[in-house]
């Protein structure tokens, strides 16, 4: 791979957070961590040079693989070898049209996917950003399969009392598990971290039905961290402190607990309370 880069004149582009993956076992080992099924359609953001895509070719029934490099996308045909399940979009994955692109998958299939799965080699300065996204296209994701660094893996994963607004914001969509870490020698050039493959799969109903209101708490919650809730909900909510803790008791909470201790449950449970005392979503 990487004198196959080389022969194109493909300079990788640290603006671009641009980080080949290298090793065809490593490669194998992500695509059997997404479970493709033959009649699934699989986006693919960042294919790069192709490490991922001419395995993803040959197990899903059509791949979206969506790249920002422009100067990446001959050498990214050229690996594929004319695979005919496959569409190169040039764009940018924190703005491109997920349903869209979806549509237009099956109309080229001929049939509905059984679902949607998504593989990515994520630069790390998006990482955040296009979790969220996939989280929230509103498409039938089955399983996301992300390499990002391992400090945002272990985030991710992590769980109460050393849980972030990054690890709520996650487990409230689905279910993140570490599969496997990557030694930086694996990839062209080499990174100063350790990766990790991360695999999430999305609840099959919503953990709430208020959305909006849970993130408001949570956001709150979460916006003075070394503080305690009673403290931190007052002032992120506009609120009584003398309300706030009083819907901290009702639901279990001690108010002088801080938002890393709390698990889903808990913050669900204490967005109904707030939503019953002020009889609307916290604002």
């Amino acid at each position: 791979m990487t004198n196959r880069l080389k022969a194109y004149g493909i300079v990788p582009r640290k603006s671009l957070g641009q980080n080949f993956l290298i090793e065809e076992a490593t490669a194998r080992r992500i695509v059997d961590a997404a479970e493709i099924r033959s009649n699934d359609l699989v986006f693919e953001i960042g294919p790069g040079g192709g490490a991922l895509t001419k395995h993803l070719t040959k197990r899903a029934g059509r791949v979206v693989a969506i790249e920002l490099d422009q100067a990446l996308i001959p050498a990214l045909r050229d690996e594929l070898g004319g695979a005919q399940n496959v569409s190169i979009v040039h764009g940018d994955a924190l703005e491109v049209d997920f349903s869209r692109l979806a549509r237009e998958a099956e109309q080229v299939f001929g049939k509905p996917f059984d679902a949607v799965r998504f593989v990515a080699n994520l630069p790390y300065y998006i990482t955040s950003a296009a979790i969220r996204r996939i989280l929230e296209c509103r498409l039938p994701v089955a399983a996301a399969v992300l390499t990002v660094q391992t400090e945002v893996a272990e985030r991710v994963t992590a769980q109460p009392p050393h849980m972030s607004l990054l690890a709520v914001s996650v487990q409230f969509y689905g279910r993140p598990e570490i599969m496997f870490k990557i030694p930086p020698s694996q990839f062209y050039p080499q990174p100063e971290v350790e990766s990790a493959v991360l695999r999430i799969k999305p609840h099959a109903q919503p953990l709430s039905s208020d959305a909006q209101g849970f993130f408001r708490v949570v956001k709150a919650g979460f916006s003075q961290p070394r503080k305690q809730l009673r403290n931190t909900l007052a002032a992120g909510l506009g609120m009584d402190k003398a309300r706030v803790e009083s819907a901290l008791r009702s639901s279990g909470i001690d108010p002088s607990r801080r938002a890393e201790t709390l698990s889903l449950e808990e913050w669900e449970r204490l967005t109904l309370t707030l939503c019953q005392k002020q009889n609307r979503s916290p604002s």
